[in-house]
């Protein structure tokens, strides 16, 4: 009782399937507050043209604002340079010294071995996982997974994605129903994610 779940990533845009994540995680896991983490400059990901982390943390401070458990962070925002997890983690944890867990899809915490200081990472803090489709449960049961505090989620698998709400922007097609209707609103005054181009984060 009384933990932080801290729900990090891009956020590039917020959707629908992130806020059920965050709700399942509040409700199974008995936790007093989920804190959003929009990254500043991701180590593994390029960011959309024209959509930096500013647009981002107004997207997520809009999506979560009618929850009054939801919170946002500006740590990695704010940060200069690259924003690593482990960074993150162990400076919420002197501000937050009721415990945090992780809260992460499957199929990025399987490729944790990418991240910085996978191995202290994994030994910081509890990792709550939201299943994805094509990762197996039994991927976590082996290294270097085998001392992690990690449970899953009680929920379907999450097939939504930034990536194809994206998409839909492009072709012009609607998204009112996979995205919060702040965060559609904010696309559609910004002109967000009508070209393809990556901009340069570095």
């Amino acid at each position: 009782m009384g933990r932080i779940g801290v729900f990090g990533g891009t956020f590039n845009p917020l959707h629908n399937a992130h806020l059920l994540v965050a709700h399942t995680a509040l409700r199974q896991h008995a936790l007093s507050q989920i804190l959003f983490v929009p990254s500043g400059i991701p180590p593994h990901k390029e960011i959309e043209d024209g959509v930096d982390k500013e647009d981002r943390y107004a997207m997520v401070s809009r999506g979560v604002a009618p929850f009054p458990r939801f919170a946002v962070s500006r740590i990695e925002i704010d940060r200069d340079g690259p924003s690593y997890t482990i960074d993150t983690i162990r400076a919420l944890q002197k501000v937050h010294p009721e415990g945090i867990c992780f809260i992460v899809g499957a199929d990025l915490i399987a490729q944790i071995e990418t991240w910085r200081e996978p191995d202290a990472l994994l030994a910081s803090v509890p990792f709550l996982i939201a299943p994805r489709n094509g990762i197996p449960v039994e991927r976590f049961t082996q290294a270097p997974f085998d001392d992690a505090a990690l449970q899953f989620l009680d929920m379907e698998p999450v097939d939504l994605s930034s990536t194809g709400v994206r998409e839909r922007v492009r072709r012009g097609e609607p998204i009112a129903e996979d995205v919060p209707r702040a965060v559609v609103e904010y696309i559609d005054a910004h002109h967000l994610y009508r070209d393809r181009q990556p901009m340069r984060v570095h």
